[in-house]
């Protein structure tokens, strides 16, 4: 779950971060009566899920309440990379001295944690990265050792946090592990960490992303992050159906057991895709391994209900669920999802049972699925069927 700029904060405030929090508010009316209250200059920020809000016109300053009810106005009108702005953020004006980058990840591919820091970062990160990727300092975690007063300091000192604020970043880089460890967050991101007059170091910004997985057992309190009518409706739908979803901007629907084979399935997807007119993978779904009827009825119900899906692959190896009972299972949810299945399939087992499981899809003939030996075929054929259901 990724959070929006204020829920981030909140999160710091909760671990001792320094950081505003602001009034957050739906309407102009609210912005201006927020910067009344709080007098003097105001900034006022879109809240969505996305970076670049500065560079869409969703970052304003306000120097009266009137500015802070115009700028609502406008950016409660605006649509931030696909995503319609339903509020905003009112904090007091911080104009920064200097500007700061810092951020916890998850490594997966070295199975450790990354931290990520610059003072030469700030808003414009990515132009650093560019231009002077000497100035960006990457430093690993070791996850079981964690980051301590010691490594802190470690990290502060490689960064070069100039000395007025150093001890003041030492605290702050413990503050924000603990956010990543303590919330089960795979990132945990501050753009601009800013020194305000004073040598004060505050938090202006937050982007903080949560392990769902985690969230649902250990953290029930963020399910309070969700705003779920603001969620992608199919995604909502999957998660109450109790599947592994996430919507992609594609043409070819994916089902696999396994996150690493859906995740290969996605590139194959993908490399095929090049060749029929550009299409992608539309998105990414791991029913694990109780691939039973109505497993697959949710995985396919879900998928066949998204305008931009043209076909689907169902890519499956057999193990503790033999390709049988998985073909069983696609036969099943055909039969469940009646009229309502009408994009066509390509299938492709392998594994435990693969010849049984094969023949039991030959055997039912369904008009929409067609059966793949191999990873690569498959790919190629639902790649082909979407450019032409697309055509």
């Amino acid at each position: 779950m990724d959070l929006m700029e204020f829920q981030a904060k909140e999160l710091f405030a909760k671990h001792g971060v320094e950081t505003t929090l602001g009034v957050v508010v739906e309407t102009a009316e609210e912005a201006r009566a927020a910067a009344e209250k709080m007098g003097g200059v105001v900034v006022v920020k879109a809240q969505v899920k996305a970076g670049g809000r500065g560079k869409a016109g969703g970052v304003k300053i306000a120097k009266t309440p009137d500015e802070a009810f115009e700028h609502a106005t406008n950016i409660l009108n605006l649509t931030i990379k696909d995503l319609p702005v339903n509020r905003v953020l009112i904090t007091p004006a911080t104009p920064p001295k200097e500007e700061y980058y810092f951020s916890f990840l998850l490594d997966r591919s070295n199975r450790q944690y990354l931290c990520i820091a610059s003072v030469e970062g700030g808003v414009e990160i990515e132009e650093v990265a560019k231009t002077n990727p000497d100035a960006v300092k990457k430093i690993a975690i070791d996850p079981g050792a964690g980051v301590d007063a010691e490594k802190a300091r470690a990290i502060a000192t490689e960064a070069a946090f100039p000395e007025p604020v150093f001890e003041q970043a030492v605290t702050m880089i413990e503050q924000l592990f603990k956010v990543f460890v303590e919330e089960d967050a795979t990132l945990v991101e501050v753009n601009p960490l800013a020194r305000l007059a004073g040598d004060k170091l505050e938090a202006l910004d937050g982007k903080v992303s949560l392990d769902d997985n985690a969230s649902e057992v250990r953290h029930p309190d963020h399910a309070q992050f969700e705003i779920r009518e603001e969620a992608d409706h199919l995604e909502s739908k999957a998660k109450d159906l109790g599947l592994n979803y996430v919507k992609l901007d594609g043409e070819v629907g994916i089902i696999g057991n396994g996150a690493g084979l859906v995740m290969s399935t996605l590139d194959v997807v993908a490399y095929a895709g090049e060749a029929h007119g550009g299409v992608k993978p539309a998105n990414f779904l791991d029913i694990g391994g109780g691939a039973n009827a109505e497993v697959m009825a949710n995985g396919l119900d879900v998928i066949l209900h998204d305008p931009q899906v043209k076909s689907v692959f169902v890519n499956v190896f057999g193990g503790i669920t033999a390709c049988d009972e998985v073909a069983n299972g696609i036969v099943g949810a055909l039969k469940i999802l009646g009229d309502e299945a009408t994009k066509p399939l390509v299938v492709r087992l392998d594994g435990n049972n693969v010849e049984k499981g094969r023949q039991i899809l030959a055997d039912a003939n369904h008009p929409l699925v067609t059966l793949a030996e191999t990873m690569d075929g498959g790919a190629d054929k639902a790649a082909e069927l979407a450019h032409d259901q697309a055509a």
